[in-house]
C-alpha cells in the first residue's frame, strides 16, 4: 500500500526531471552548437531516453511490487513520448534548414553589398579627383595671377637694365606674357618696353633680332597704340639693310613681313614718309628674293595697304614697285594680292602713267584673262585693262595688236558675272578697231561703216565667224561642264551645287 501510494510522487518527480532534460534538449536543438551535424542530434536524442530509463529504474526499484521498470515501459509505449520525439526530430530538420537558406541569404547579401561598396568607393575616388585636379587648377590660376605682375616687373627690369643675357630671357618672357591676353599688351606698352625692343632691332645677333621682331608682333596684336609707338620708337629706321636682307634666314625675313604687314593697318600714321627710305625698298627686296612665300604674300600685303592711301602712291612708283608687282602677278601663287595693289595704284595719274610706260603692259593683263581657274584675278585684269583703255588710243592699239577682242569674247562667254561685264564694256570700245574715240564720260564713239565696202565686208564676215566659234566653244564647254558635273559623286551637296551653277555661262549678265 506504501509503495502505491509512493508512485504517484515518484513518477511525478521522475517526470519533471524528464520534461527539465527535455527542455534541455530543446534548447541544444534549437540553438545547437557549429559542429552539430545530423548523427550527433540523433546520439543526444538516444542518450536522453537511456539517462531517461536510468532515471525511472533508481527511482521506482526501492519501493516498486508491480513492475521492475514501470516509468521505462510507461514512456516507452506511451504515444505522447513518441509524438514528442517525433516533433523534436521534424523541428530539427527544419532548423537545418532554416539555416542553410539564412546562410545563403547572408552570403548573397553580403556579395551585393561588398559590390555597392567597391562602385561606392570608386565615385568617391572620382570625386577625389576631380575635386583634387580642380583644386590644383585654381592654385595654378591663382600662381600664375600672383606670378604674373612679379615677372613682369622682373623681366622690364632685366630688358632695361640687364646684361644681354638677361635681356635676351626678359624678351622671351615678355613675349609670352604679351601673347596672353590685350590688357597685358597695353601695360607692356606702357612700361616702356617697346622703344627698348626696338632698338634690339638693330643688333648684329640674329638671335636677338629674332626674338625682338617676335615680341613686337605679340605687342601689336590687335592694339593701334603700340603700332603708333612702334612707329614713333624709329622701326623702319632699325630694318636691315638691302645687303643684308640675302643674308637673313627664311624665318628671319618672315618675321620682319609679318611685322610691317601688322604695322601698315594703320591709316592715320606718316608711313609714306618712311616708306620712301628704308620700308619700301627692304619690303623690295624680300620680294624678289628667295623668300618663302609667306613672307612674299606679307610683303604684297603691306604695299597693298600702302597702296590705298594716295599719299602713298608716289613713293611706291617712285620706288620701282610697279615693276616688281607685274612680274609678281603673272605668277598664279602670287597674281591675286599683285593685282589688287596694281588695281589701287593705277586710279592715281601718277600710277597710271608708270604702269602705261611697262613694256610688260598690256600683254601681262591680257594673258591674266585666259586663267579660267582664277575667276578672281580675271576680274582684276579686266578692271585695270578699262582703266588703261579709258582715254588712251596708245593703249588701245595696243591691245588691238595683242588680239584683245577675242579674249574678251571669251570672258564674255566663259568668265564669272563681274568679269563678263567689264568684258562687254571693253568690246562696245573696240567695236570699230580703226575709229576709237573714247569721251569723257561716254568712252570711245565709233563712226558709220559704210555698207558694201569691201574692208566693211571683210570685217563682217571676219567677225560674224569669229562669233560662231566662241559662241560653239561656250556650248562645248558647257556641255562638257555639266556631264562632268552629273557624273561625279550624288550626293546632295553635289547636286545643289549643280543646279545652282549648272545655268548657261554664255550669258552676259
Amino acid at each position: 500500500m506504501c509503495s502505491l501510494l509512493s508512485f504517484p510522487l515518484c513518477f511525478a518527480s521522475t517526470l519533471r526531471e524528464s520534461l527539465s532534460d527535455q527542455l534541455d534538449l530543446v534548447d541544444y536543438i534549437l540553438s545547437p552548437p557549429l559542429s552539430l551535424s545530423k548523427l550527433s542530434l540523433s546520439s543526444v536524442i538516444k542518450r536522453f531516453i537511456i539517462n531517461l530509463n536510468k532515471k525511472s529504474e533508481l527511482d521506482f526499484n526501492p519501493c516498486s511490487t508491480l513492475s521492475p521498470h514501470p516509468t521505462s515501459s510507461m514512456l516507452q509505449s506511451s504515444p505522447w513520448f513518441l509524438s514528442y520525439t517525433t516533433k523534436l526530430l521534424f523541428f530539427a530538420r527544419i532548423r537545418r534548414l532554416l539555416q542553410k537558406k539564412a546562410s545563403g541569404k547572408c552570403c548573397g547579401a553580403s556579395d551585393r553589398f561588398d559590390k555597392f561598396r567597391i562602385e561606392e568607393v570608386e565615385m568617391e575616388k572620382e570625386d577625389e579627383k576631380k575635386e583634387e585636379t580642380k583644386t590644383a587648377g585654381m592654385e595654378e590660376r591663382k600662381t600664375k595671377e600672383t606670378a604674373s605682375p612679379f615677372m613682369l616687373q622682373r623681366s622690364v627690369k632685366q630688358l632695361h637694365f640687364g646684361s644681354w643675357e638677361e635681356k635676351e630671357i626678359a624678351v622671351k618672357e615678355i613675349r609670352r606674357l604679351a601673347g596672353e591676353d590685350l590688357r597685358m599688351r597695353k601695360s607692356l606698352a606702357a612700361l616702356g618696353v617697346i622703344p627698348s625692343l626696338v632698338s634690339m632691332l638693330g643688333s648684329e645677333a640674329s638671335d636677338r633680332r629674332r626674338l625682338a621682331v617676335q615680341a613686337l608682333i605679340e605687342l601689336a596684336n590687335g592694339t593701334y597704340t603700340n603700332k603708333a609707338l612702334m612707329v614713333e620708337a624709329g622701326i623702319f629706321s632699325k630694318l636691315p639693310k638691302c645687303d643684308v636682307i640675302d643674308a637673313l634666314d627664311e624665318l628671319e625675313k618672315r618675321d620682319f613681313a609679318v611685322l610691317m604687314l601688322s604695322i601698315s593697318v594703320l591709316a592715320n600714321t606718316q608711313l609714306h614718309i618712311a616708306s620712301s627710305e628704308i620700308l619700301l625698298p627692304f619690303i623690295i627686296r624680300i620680294l624678289v628674293s628667295d623668300a618663302s612665300m609667306e613672307a612674299k604674300e606679307a610683303c604684297l600685303g603691306t604695299i597693298y595697304n600702302l597702296s590705298t592711301m594716295l599719299e602713298s602712291i608716289g613713293p611706291l612708283v617712285s620706288s620701282g614697285v610697279v615693276h616688281t608687282l607685274l612680274v609678281l602677278s603673272s605668277e598664279k601663287e602670287t597674281s591675286e594680292k599683285a593685282l589688287a595693289a596694281l588695281g589701287n595704284m593705277v586710279v592715281p595719274v601718277v600710277g597710271k602713267k608708270a604702269m602705261e610706260n611697262e613694256p610688260m603692259v598690256p600683254g601681262t593683263f591680257i594673258e591674266i584673262l585666259t586663267w579660267e581657274d582664277k575667276p578672281k584675278c580675271q576680274e582684276l585684269a579686266a578692271y585695270i585693262l578699262m582703266i588703261l583703255a579709258h582715254q588712251s588710243s596708245a593703249q588701245r592699239e595696243k591691245m588691238s595688236q595683242l588680239r584683245i577682242v577675242p579674249v574678251l569674247l571669251e570672258v564674255a562667254l566663259l568668265g564669272s558675272s563681274l568679269a563678263q561685264k567689264r568684258a562687254l564694256k571693253l568690246l562696245q570700245w573696240f567695236k570699230d578697231e580703226r575709229q576709237s574715240k573714247i569721251g569723257a564720260h561716254s568712252g570711245p564713239q565709233t563712226g558709220r561703216v559704210i555698207v558694201g565696202s569691201p574692208v566693211s565686208q571683210r570685217v563682217t564676215n571676219e567677225g560674224k565667224r569669229m562669233m560662231k566659234n566662241m559662241v560653239r566653244q561656250s556650248l562645248n564647254k558647257n556641255m562638257e561642264l555639266i556631264t562632268r558635273r552629273a557624273n561625279a559623286a550624288g550626293e546632295s551637296s553635289n547636286l545643289k551645287a549643280l543646279v545652282i551653277s549648272s545655268s548657261s555661262k554664255s550669258l552676259p549678265y
